[in-house]
């Protein structure tokens, strides 16, 4: 970001020779790349929470269970093998197996073992938890339209998508976003 006060001589010689090095070549953001910058970062904090407050509070879902449950929902057979179900919610491995396990708990999602490779595991969408998925995604959608996309033209919802990708393709290139 452009920070006015390392631009000051005297806070330049005040730093080490690597530091004072690193700010002379730092390719600063402009104003315009720090206003959406810190628009962005205020997105990415607030947003996630918002939605996760309303899913809580409606469904006593988090966000992460509601996107497992979801990714689950659409899948052929309400059936995913872990390791993909991890990387359809952008989560770990061993996170996504601890949320396994409170679906477990409430019934919602049950694991077995995949019949054609022992060496991996299927996440399956039970009945109850298509029922909790069900009741769950109307109030998350409302809230998705009141908090992203009531008030956009069309023209700004491409634009997001085509940033929101193009974010998504440097942060993870081994991912195929849609």
């Amino acid at each position: 970001m452009w920070c006015p006060t390392l631009r000051r001589p005297r806070t330049l010689v005040a730093m080490s020779t690597k530091a004072r090095t690193d700010v002379e070549r730092t390719r600063w953001l402009t104003q315009r790349e720090q206003g959406a910058w810190i628009a962005l970062s205020g997105v990415m904090i607030k947003l996630p929470s918002a939605l996760d407050a309303q899913l809580q509070r409606d469904s006593g879902l988090t966000m992460f269970e509601y996107f497992v449950l979801s990714g689950l929902s659409m899948a052929e057979n309400r059936t995913m093998q872990m390791g993909e179900l991890a990387a359809y919610v952008s989560g770990s491995q061993s996170r996504l197996s601890n949320v396994i396990k409170r679906l477990e708990q409430r019934n919602a999602v049950r694991r077995e073992p995949c019949p054609t490779n022992a060496r991996y595991t299927h996440a399956i969408l039970t009945d109850e938890g298509w029922d909790l998925v069900v009741a769950a995604a109307p109030g998350h959608v409302r809230a998705v339209r009141r908090l992203v996309f009531d008030g956009m033209t069309r023209e700004q919802v491409v634009a997001l998508r085509e940033v929101a990708k193009h974010i998504l393709d440097r942060a993870d290139p081994d991912t195929a976003w849609p």
